[in-house]
């Protein structure tokens, strides 16, 4: 590589780390470390979720996925978009839970082996997450510098650098770094396209050398039907309340509302970045066209795209930006990992008398030795969108249970673990008979994951309902604290006034008096979904004035 390049790199993984280190001084206790003492303002909440949420793998999966299919191909990425207003809804869940991991939250609701299970669950899904992430990052570090630099060792620096100032700073030190990598990120979503359009010789150049297709923003021969939209949409809206990171995405805010612009308003910025990801692909297809070259693996796209058109400097500079997007989401993964194990392991079950550096230091180990074991997976996948997928599935079979469970006060534990029980096995079941093969990673089908997920709320509901709940007491006070503002977010007689959630009542919604007084009592609900769906309606207009140049 060219001395500046190498320049360039050296200067972001030091700048970075002793950035993460410095901001981490003042973390001396378990929840400043796990939660950051929810003391996050709203824009270190959006760095953080946009951050967090940005892993180096989509823009390798989207850009290979535009590179053979074109735009309509987005909704790859832009399942969540549709749900996206749905954050809004739901963060109030996390902070009024007052808990640190969401595992506790399941505890509370289903007991304490539910909350076990969840434990496991959740320790198997970061590692999984990660391994995607690396796989993604090692493809196209090795293609943008044609093999020359080892993939292998960029991931050693990058694990090493992140895991030094998440060991020290948690979750304060992860997401003001994201807040920072979070802006090298929107350069890498950005750098290649007009470099890309002048290689190419124009917007209109590509036009012309592309199927129609290529132009459309939605079209079924993507194998992106409305029913497969839809059924990722149920995919990311019922998974997204599993994921275990969702507790410090939402609930590490300085209020409630921090908590609610953070999350839903930094996956909007994720949403509007998958725009450049997806020209890329689009520009790489025409480039090769153009060239009569062949990429032995469309996910090699964007690799492709960097090691051809970016000139000595502006390679380090975007191998830089893959790594923030890595390293912001490791940080805070490896940040949740290790409250998952403090909490919900090693106090619960080894060390429930642990004082609170106890606790820490267990996070702070644990968290360093699961993060390795990420690296493990990342040499057993090969296909980067099918094995995130695969783990974006496995926390909707598991997020069954915390949305069903939420949205119903009849679930009970029985119901939940045959709930997961039962969608695994018939999620395995179907997928085993078409493909006529066992594996662990299956590439994601629409049709297995909707009968999947109709077993499994079945399966919650009339396991429910044939069995009795033995611990009412704990449900009833699991609800009462998620209709209360937290302690922090009260402020006097007004506390409650516009704080209903609409979600939490569902129930009820077919009852004359809920609606008496409907828009002062779920104020802040309302407002804040209409608007979020407002941003969805500027998105999608965006990309078709985009495709009509």
């Amino acid at each position: 590589m060219p001395t500046i390049d190498i320049v360039v790199l050296i200067l972001y993984f030091v700048g970075i780390t002793a950035y993460g280190l410095w901001i981490s001084r003042n973390t001396r206790s378990s929840d400043g470390y796990f939660r950051g003492g929810r003391k996050l303002k709203w824009w270190t909440m959006m760095g953080q979720a946009f951050g967090t949420g940005t892993h180096a793998e989509m823009p390798v999966i989207q850009a290979g996925a535009s590179f053979q299919g074109g735009f309509g191909t987005i909704w790859y990425q832009w399942k969540n978009l549709l749900i996206t207003p749905f954050y809004w809804l739901l963060a109030p869940w996390y902070r009024r839970s007052e808990r640190t991991t969401v595992a506790e939250m399941v505890r509370d609701r289903y007991g304490t082996r539910m909350g076990l299970l969840y434990t496991i669950f959740a320790i198997l899904f970061f590692v999984f997450i990660m391994g995607v992430m690396l796989q993604g990052a090692a493809k196209v570090i090795s293609v943008a510098t044609g093999g020359l630099i080892s993939a292998n060792w960029v991931v050693v620096g990058m694990t090493l650098a992140f895991i030094l100032y998440s060991y020290f700073g948690g979750l304060v030190a992860a997401a003001h770094t994201e807040f920072i990598q979070g802006l090298l990120i929107i350069v890498l979503s950005f750098l290649l396209i007009p470099y890309g359009l002048m290689e190419v010789g124009g917007y209109g150049e590509m036009r012309t050398l592309l199927p129609k297709d290529f132009f459309r923003l939605f079209g079924e021969e993507y194998g992106l039907d409305g029913f497969t939209i839809f059924m990722l949409a149920i995919n990311g809206v019922v998974g997204i309340t599993a994921q275990p990171h969702m507790m410090s995405m939402f609930a590490s805010g300085d209020s409630e509302i921090a908590g609610r612009v953070g999350q839903t308003y930094g996956n909007f910025a994720k949403r509007f970045v998958t725009i450049g990801w997806t020209l890329t692909g689009m520009i790489v297809a025409a480039v090769v066209i153009q060239k009569g070259v062949e990429l032995e693996d469309p996910e090699h796209a964007f690799g492709y795209a960097t090691r051809l058109l970016l000139a000595p400097g502006l390679v380090g500079l975007m191998i830089a930006c893959i790594l923030a997007a890595n390293m912001s989401s490791c940080s805070n993964f490896m940040v949740n990992l290790g409250a998952l194990f403090a909490k919900d392991l090693y106090q619960t079950y080894f060390r429930p008398a642990a004082n609170d550096q106890q606790l820490l230091r267990a996070g702070r180990l644990a968290g360093l030795i699961l993060t390795l074991a990420g690296v493990g997976f990342a040499l057993y996948i090969d296909n980067v969108l099918s094995a995130f997928l695969f783990a974006e599935t496995m926390a909707a079979f598991i997020g069954i249970i915390i949305f069903g469970g939420t949205l119903w006060r009849g679930a009970n534990r029985h119901g939940a673990l045959m709930a997961i029980i039962i969608a695994l096995v018939t999620y395995y079941t179907l997928n085993y008979l078409d493909n006529d093969g066992l594996q662990l990673v299956y590439k994601w089908k629409a049709v297995p994951f909707a009968w999947s997920m109709l077993a499994g709320f079945a399966a919650l509901i009339f396991g429910s309902m044939l069995t009795v709940t033995d611990h009412r007491a704990g449900i009833d006070a699991y609800f009462e604290r998620l209709k209360t503002p937290a302690s922090d977010d009260m402020d006097g007689e007004d506390a409650l006034r516009g704080k209903s959630l609409i979600l939490l009542d569902v129930g009820t919604w077919f009852s004359a008096g809920r609606w008496k007084n409907f828009a002062s009592r779920y104020r802040d609900d309302w407002l804040g979904f209409l608007l979020a769906w407002l941003f969805v309606g500027v998105l999608i207009g965006i990309a078709w004035i985009i495709l009509q140049l």
